[in-house]
């Protein structure tokens, strides 16, 4: 048998997974303040993740599955998603594809 390729379609939509954990938290009506008191960090760590400027380690990702009950693994397949595509967004506009 003839092995086949599939190809891959992915999005280029480039989300941190600070905007999706600011919509979980919309929904459920938890202040970012209250999260971090559920984590035992810092509101100020809370707020950097969710405006994109800090990043979701497995620590972090635990803390959040314990919080939330969100699987930390979620939270780490979608900030490793994130860099991946910032990583392709940087070489193809460095023109290397």
């Amino acid at each position: 048998m003839t092995g086949t390729r599939t190809r891959r379609i992915e999005s280029d939509l480039l989300v941190h997974p600070g905007e999706l954990l600011a919509e979980e938290l919309e929904l459920r009506e938890m202040t970012q303040r209250e999260l971090a008191e559920a984590m035992g960090r810092p509101v100020q760590v809370i707020n950097e993740i969710v405006r994109g400027k800090k990043a979701i380690t497995a620590e972090t990702a635990v803390q959040l599955e314990a919080a939330l009950k969100v699987p930390a693994h979620l939270w780490l397949n979608l900030q490793s998603s994130y860099e991946l595509k910032r990583a392709r967004q940087a070489q193809r506009e460095r023109g290397v594809a």
